[in-house]
């Protein structure tokens, strides 16, 4: 299989001020997550601490999704949604 065709695995940690607000802001941006080729997300949260967010993702350009995340308009949905802080990302193969 060539690397364009494989997935790598896409791991976001990052908190928030409010899941629910956070998760609206989230569910809304599913369009530009899957134009980045980010797709099949998994949203998962500290039981004990709601605002504690973790995501898993599917991504099928890694240099295409960096420029995502770096792009002016998802850190002003991620600054509007609540996140707090810079996230933690990690890409894996």
């Amino acid at each position: 299989m060539s690397a364009q065709n494989s997935n790598e695995n896409l791991t976001i940690h990052h908190r928030v001020k409010n899941y629910t607000t956070w998760r609206k802001g989230y569910d809304a941006n599913e369009q530009s997550r899957l134009s980045a080729g980010l797709t099949n997300g998994k949203v998962f949260y500290n039981p004990e601490n709601e605002n504690d967010v973790v995501v898993i993702v599917d991504v099928a350009d890694v240099a295409k999704a960096r420029a995502w995340f770096n792009s002016t308009e998802v850190k002003a949905v991620m600054q509007k949604s609540g996140v707090l802080g810079a996230p933690s990302i990690r890409f894996a193969a």
